[in-house]
């Protein structure tokens, strides 16, 4: 009998905090058992605020009480141990604590962890109350899933049945009683037959990202190859140029700095361009990484309805516009610097400050591409949107806010300041001009300085004020 009571009630020797048979024990004010350690440590978290409350009931108390121990039930938890009868308290991880889902079966406030969850019986339940689902003929049928928190969500908020079907008019999940009322007439099948054809979808998905990871892959190693072979070109220009002129005297010294500044210009503003390139790929690349994972783990789920409502999300692939590719030409950059500094190291002063501006406009050779963000309908860009031509037939562009509507007219990417001139190979009737970057894209307003070739090659400008 004495064991019959003390089994009835074993919650009186298990701490709220740990879960565990008491240490110690203690009693607050207010009646409730604690191990001393767990009272005396969730107490000590409430120093800065002087009051001190009990963890089950909330009641409070300043100053902070002095504990003594429960001789009692100190005796009693002994006891217990001594008996052997704690194996009959149920071990503090099968309770279900935060996060987890609990037994739908279990009764009082502490209830077992759920292990599984039954779509049909639509409820979760614990290892003891599983056992009928595995050994009672009845439950045979029924599908048992991981143990989910989400189960309402498969429930029908119309009719309160099982979500089993899939409606390919509305793309959504109903139960067998929307077949003939809402979605009567409606292309209907099996959650199951939908999952199929799904799970093809899926493949064909999995195939696409997989692609675009392989490809974006090979762009990130040619980039950072084309980032080192500038960086050497760039250091070997470096080295040319200190050699040279620590030959030459004062002055030339101080045209060392002036193209060595160049240089380094130079190739801070492609490093810089690449690099910005590199991070656009390695985030597409880390996306394209997560979303290829997320569509394996899908495509293992035996939830057909978390399949089918995770699938539209999942599946798509948005589509990034083409990123603009960084053309390295070392020679065409340094080579020619490299050449001219070696033949000033024979001449003098004067014929340096004449040659000077051809110096500084081989090292600031920038190579120009049109953004197609910008271009008007009728324009097609190619040759990595280094060309342009007028087609006369709308080009499928997606919508942007910096695209022109009026006129046919399209910006480069890279903007430039200062004293520099283009070089330009065309042919036919064509257009060349100088712009701020905020030109109106949807009005009549045309670039700032119009240059337009004639058959005889030579030039000739309009001044416009439309800017």
């Amino acid at each position: 009998m004495a064991q019959q009571g003390v089994l009835l009630d074993q919650d009186q020797f298990c701490c709220s905090v740990c879960l565990d048979l008491l240490k110690e024990p203690v009693t607050t004010a207010c009646g409730h058992n604690y191990c001393r350690i767990c009272i005396e440590g969730c107490w000590d978290q409430d120093v800065l605020k002087g009051v001190y409350s009990c963890p089950q009931c909330r009641e409070t108390f300043t100053p902070r009480p002095n504990l003594r121990k429960n001789n009692m039930l100190a005796e009693m938890v002994e006891t217990l141990k001594k008996t052997g009868l704690q194996a009959a308290l149920p071990p503090a991880l099968c309770y279900a604590g935060p996060g987890d889902v609990a037994c739908d079966v279990c009764t009082g406030t502490r209830k077992q962890k759920a292990l599984m969850s039954c779509l049909v019986c639509l409820a979760s339940y614990c290892e003891t109350h599983l056992q009928s689902h595995y050994e009672s003929p009845a439950f045979k049928k029924h599908k048992l899933v991981k143990a989910t928190a989400q189960l309402q969500e498969k429930i029908c908020s119309h009719h309160d049945k099982l979500l089993d079907v899939y409606c390919r008019t509305d793309q959504q999940c109903i139960c067998l009683l929307c077949t003939m009322d809402g979605h009567k007439g409606h292309d209907t099948v099996s959650a199951a037959a939908e999952r199929t054809e799904k799970q093809r979808q899926l493949g064909m998905s999995q195939q696409k990202v997989q692609q675009r990871f392989q490809e974006r892959e090979k762009e990130l190693k040619e980039l950072q190859k084309a980032v080192k072979s500038l960086k050497r070109s760039a250091q070997a220009a470096v080295e040319d140029s200190d050699q040279i002129f620590t030959e030459l005297i004062r002055s030339i010294e101080r045209r060392s700095s002036e193209v060595k500044e160049l240089i380094r210009a130079q190739e801070k503003a492609q490093v810089s361009q690449a690099e910005g390139l590199l991070e656009q790929l390695k985030q597409e690349i880390a996306e394209l990484r997560k979303r290829s994972t997320e569509l394996e783990q899908l495509s293992h789920t035996e939830d057909h309805i978390h399949f089918l409502q995770s699938y539209q999300s999942l599946s798509s692939i948005s589509v990034s516009s083409d990123l603009p590719s960084i053309v390295v030409r070392p020679l065409q950059y340094f080579g020619d610097v490299s050449k001219t500094v070696s033949e000033l190291r024979e001449k003098l002063e004067d014929f340096l400050k004449g040659e000077w501006t051809k110096i500084s406009t081989t090292v600031n050779i920038v190579d120009l591409t049109l953004d197609p963000n910008t271009a008007h309908t009728l324009l097609s860009l190619s040759e990595g949107n280094r060309k342009v031509t007028y087609t006369g037939q709308v080009q499928p562009y997606p919508d942007h806010p910096d695209r022109f509507t009026n006129r046919c007219q399209v910006l480069c990417r890279e903007g430039l300041s200062g004293r520099c001139y283009w070089e330009v190979e065309w042919t036919g009737n064509v257009y060349t001009s100088v712009s701020y970057k905020d030109i109106s894209r949807t009005g009549t307003d045309i670039m700032l300085v119009v240059m337009v070739p004639r058959c005889d090659d030579s030039f000739y400008s309009v001044l416009s004020t439309m800017i």
